[in-house]
């Protein structure tokens, strides 16, 4: 039986998207036990997956767990991640290890000189050229997340607004460079067709405050009340998903819904736009095109280098209220 450790660090849509390797992995290995190893901020969204045997997580550096890898005595690692720190659990371990392309120079190249070398593979087929030696095949159903029953949300315990369909917007970003300017949301938020929940964590509280002042009242803000699994189960249970490039965006993915994805100073090309081999209809890429400065950035900045910040102020909200009747059709 194959004893296999599986590395991602971070964060939470990265780690979504190594699911379908987690779930080929043990379904055409089923005698397989897979382990994970990961940042312990991010272990949580692992436990539930139960195609993984244990989760091995570190708040610092990978020392603190290093001896107790070393006493499973793995068969094989899996790089997922692909850094020194990752490079650094593969030496310590001495174990027989595969990663993937990752493209850093492809992504440099198109980001400081605008020269696209990248090829148009998302991230997750990327992931599984790191199984060619297992012959694992991708079965294409997708992403996975699973959501513990302690946080499935009761929807009819929500405003009486929502019991008949909502679109879900998540409003944050990490950085500030993928995230629309609160006039934008807001003109989104009132044009919409459908109640609206905002969707965010506790730093987009005051955020959402701001927003939720200059809105319609079929607005309900979610910002900062709920868990990451009871934000999932939120999405989970709307008509639609209107997300920048965030972690949200992979859930919403997972779960198979309709998404009208925002884009800023990223771009799909870098691979990672909603991963629904099976219905890519189901995804709509709302972004501001031909931009000489886009991307300016593989991964999002404090504020817009250029200081215009046209890659979301030029979004063009009616085209996606245009695709949001047609997804809720």
């Amino acid at each position: 039986m194959p004893k296999i450790l599986i590395l991602r660090f971070s964060s939470i849509g990265d780690i979504v998207l190594t699911t379908p390797v987690i779930r080929n992995l043990k379904q055409q290995m089923p005698r397989s036990e897979i382990h994970y190893l990961t940042k312990q901020s991010f272990a949580s969204i692992l436990l539930a997956n139960p195609y993984i045997t244990k989760v091995y997580s570190f708040e610092k550096n990978i020392f603190e767990v290093v001896k107790d890898l070393r006493a499973e005595q793995y068969d094989y690692i899996i790089d997922l991640h692909k850094n020194i720190r990752s490079n650094q659990v593969i030496i310590a371990l001495g174990v027989k290890s595969s990663s993937f392309p990752k493209l850093n120079l492809e992504k440099w190249l198109l980001v400081n000189f605008k020269i696209n070398k990248l090829p148009s593979v998302h991230i997750v087929d990327r992931y599984f050229e790191a199984l060619k030696n297992f012959n694992i095949k991708n079965d294409k159903r997708g992403l996975d997340f699973f959501i513990p029953d302690k946080d499935i949300i009761n929807i009819h315990q929500l405003p009486t607004f929502l019991h008949n369909g909502y679109i879900s917007m998540v409003i944050g970003a990490q950085h500030y460079t993928k995230r629309m300017p609160n006039q934008k949301i807001i003109e989104l938020c009132n044009k919409l067709p459908l109640p609206v929940i905002l969707i965010g964590g506790k730093e987009d509280k005051p955020n959402a405050q701001l927003i939720m002042a200059k809105v319609k009242e079929t607005v309900y803000n979610a910002c900062g009340e709920y868990n990451v699994f009871q934000s999932a189960s939120i999405i989970q249970q709307s008509k639609l998903v209107i997300t920048h490039d965030t972690g949200m965006m992979h859930i919403g993915a997972a779960f198979r819904k309709k998404i009208i994805s925002i884009w800023g100073n990223t771009v799909p090309e870098f691979g990672m736009y909603p991963y629904m081999p099976s219905n890519p209809e189901n995804s709509f890429i709302a972004e501001v095109k031909n931009l000489s400065c886009r991307p300016c950035s593989k991964i999002g900045l404090n504020k817009c280098p250029k200081g215009h910040f046209k890659c979301m102020n030029d979004i063009d909200i009616n085209n996606i209220i245009k695709q949001a009747l047609v997804f809720i059709a």
